[in-house]
């Protein structure tokens, strides 16, 4: 099938980002000195490499932010199974700071480079990839079209897109089509995402499921376990985790009203971005109550009332100290949380109407009984009153949100089932110039003398080509 070329718009992109280099060049910089970039790191950004390439095959996997990194780890683990050495790369600096220490032997992590042209080529250039893996809505113009000439098949996995990007898509069809063409199979989380990658362009899609379902649960430090559980042990505990930015004061409103019933109350507020922690204690002093900021070394003491967990990679600490957790993002208009860690940590949760990016797992918790709607701060007072009073209930709350889960696992096995598997000696002289065309017999399964892994030929392994977009369970 013969790709679409490049619009104008996507010519227009390309060369506006290669004029554009310093400014953006300055951009980085001013994120460097408000804390959102790591100014060691800065080159990275660019497409300048923080270490040496790994001898042999290469997987490179990219996730944004903290959720869709870790949602890699699964992938990550197999491919390297394989045979493959990983690169893992990430657009955030809490996401960098997590997967760093999640990533098991034979994967590194680098940053990814932002959009330019020549940033992405050097990039590109150093690590001469053999799979590039993006999870979720990763859609960067300038990376699909290197990928695409340097014949580098680029799987979607994880895929999502709201009805929202649906809609701003709709309005350039020529140029959706044009990258997504480019793109040797969409792996989507739901049936409905299919549908929309499929409409727009993408040849081949397959519905493999949500990786986030068989993540594992996020670690804790032992230490700090055993510490914080006996500074804490007989007080109703109960986690407002990745809040934003007026959730925070709903939460300190609903503690409030809980006090007369619950005295020895503690509540435990993370917000989402850590940067925030100072206004969530604003939000606890603004209703008289006492509160801690971990950042700032504060502890849950005996008369601390709302402690602040403003530091990153800690929830799987905080969500094994309580029964019940709140999930921000949904009471304000933020699209919700992944409700799946605490659940897997045996806690109850609680989450607003705002539940949009997490629709279908939220729905079938509601109706299991594993989870329960709130409308705002008076009504999360209320169910949380009554939950706190009733332990049982908080345990059959958390069974039926566990066994909720079970009909959407598999999705790490499913999409490993399409990836492919290195099948060939390979040579350690490294191409650092132009683009490089890679033999025909590299990946099992794909059985034709065209490009390894293309669209036109073998869009899966052991599986036939088409000619048109079609929706297909993996």
């Amino acid at each position: 099938m013969r790709r679409p070329s490049v619009t104008l718009p996507l010519q227009a992109y390309r060369a506006g980002l290669r004029i554009g280099e310093p400014a953006l060049t300055g951009l980085l910089a001013w994120r460097a000195q408000r804390g959102k970039e790591d100014p060691r790191r800065l080159p990275e950004r660019r497409g300048l490499p923080g270490r040496a390439r790994p001898v042999g095959p290469l997987a490179w996997m990219h996730g944004a932010s903290v959720g869709e990194a870790l949602s890699l780890i699964g992938l990550v683990e197999g491919m390297i199974a394989r045979g493959f050495s990983v690169l893992v790369t990430t657009g955030t600096r809490a996401a960098a700071e997590l997967v760093g220490v999640r990533l098991p032997p034979g994967a590194v992590h680098q940053y990814m480079p932002l959009d330019a042209p020549r940033w992405v080529g050097r990039f590109l250039n150093h690590w001469q990839p053999d799979l590039a893996v993006i999870a979720e809505s990763e859609i960067w113009p300038n990376t699909i079209l290197a990928l695409d000439e340097r014949e580098i098949p680029l799987i979607l996995v994880n895929g999502r897109m709201s009805e929202r990007s649906f809609r701003g898509w709709e309005r350039c069809p020529r140029t959706a089509k044009a990258l997504l063409a480019r793109i040797a199979i969409c792996l989507t989380q739901t049936q409905e995402d299919g549908e929309r990658f499929a409409k727009l362009g993408a040849p081949r899609v397959s519905i493999a499921g949500n990786l986030k379902f068989d993540a594992s649960v996020p670690p804790a430090d032992a230490q700090q376990l055993a510490y914080l559980g006996a500074m804490v042990a007989g007080r109703p505990v109960w986690v407002a985790a990745s809040t934003h930015s007026g959730e925070e004061a709903m939460v300190a409103y609903a503690h409030a009203m809980l006090k007369a019933q619950f005295p020895q109350l503690l509540t435990i507020i993370a917000p989402r971005h850590p940067a925030r922690g100072g206004e969530a204690v604003a939000c606890a002093n603004a209703v008289g109550l006492r509160s801690a900021q971990r950042s700032a070394g504060g502890r849950p003491h005996p008369s601390t009332e709302v402690y602040v967990a403003d530091t990153i990679g800690e929830l799987g600490l905080f969500y094994r100290l309580s029964p019940l957790v709140f999930l921000g993002g949904s009471l304000v208009p933020r699209g919700g949380q992944n409700p799946i860690e605490p659940l897997r940590l045996e806690s109850a949760v609680l989450h607003g109407p705002h539940t949009e990016n997490f629709g279908v797992i939220y729905h079938a918790l509601d109706r299991a009984g594993g989870a329960m709607p709130v409308r705002d701060g008076v009504e999360l007072a209320a169910v949380a009153a009554e939950l706190l009073g009733d332990r049982e209930r908080l345990a059959d709350m958390a069974r039926a949100g566990q066994r909720a889960l079970e009909p959407f696992e598999g999705a790490v096995a499913r999409t490993l089932a399409v990836l492919p598997r290195p099948c060939w000696p390979r040579s350690t002289a490294r191409c650092t110039t132009a683009p490089r065309r890679p033999p025909s017999s590299r990946w099992s399964g794909c059985g034709t003398s065209a490009r390894p892994w293309s669209r036109r030929s073998c869009p899966m392994p052991g599986r036939a080509a088409s000619s048109r977009p079609a929706t297909r369970r993996a």
